[in-house]
């Protein structure tokens, strides 16, 4: 384990759990720890993530500025996501990481070329669905986070496939707290 996946580690370690509690503070750590992580799965061959970290930075400053638009404290309201939506993004999910995965295949050393682009793939939706706080944000996730802790242990990550377990267990109490609110703002 280095400095460089402690920190990296210990910045998006914050920025789940802001996430997961509905706060806003999630933005700002995300960026700082998805720019560590991208240096790190660069060292590691792990070409895909290195790139959705790229996407993580540039969806977290969207994120931000939904999330905080027009208020000192910002309480946006857990939604449902519009099943046409869903249904594109788990499409394109699958798409994209198959063609991606192929690229990654022919055209790099990548070391684990499909599960790296599942991850970035899916990890794409999730992102997306968050940022407009739509509960099926979650399961997304959990399927990341079940592809992502061996692929991280199998490069010798080991702390950041510990935290990513910590993550798949976050996204279930998380998704149950986001379906609590979703529940309080049906009944006000």
């Amino acid at each position: 384990m280095s400095l460089l996946e402690l920190a990296a580690n210990v910045m998006n370690g914050l920025a789940i759990v802001f996430a997961g509690r509905n706060s806003w503070h999630t933005w700002w750590t995300s960026i700082v720890g998805c720019a560590l992580f991208a240096m790190l799965f660069y060292q590691s061959k792990l070409y895909a993530d290195v790139v959705l970290q790229g996407f993580f930075i540039v969806t977290s400053v969207i994120g931000w500025r939904v999330w905080t638009r027009g208020t000192a404290t910002p309480e946006r309201p857990v939604t449902r996501t519009p099943p046409r939506l869903l249904t594109l993004s788990i499409g394109y999910g699958v798409v994209l990481a198959a063609v991606y995965g192929l690229a990654l295949l022919r055209l790099t050393d990548a070391a684990a070329p499909f599960a790296d682009a599942t991850v970035l793939a899916f990890s794409i939706a999730a992102q997306l669905l968050l940022t407009q706080r739509y509960i099926e944000t979650w399961p997304l996730w959990l399927l990341v986070n079940t592809i992502a802790v061996p692929l991280f242990a199998s490069r010798g990550l080991l702390l950041t496939a510990v935290l990513y377990a910590g993550y798949w267990v976050h996204a279930l109490v998380a998704w149950r707290h986001w379906a609590r609110l979703r529940l309080r703002a049906d009944q006000a």
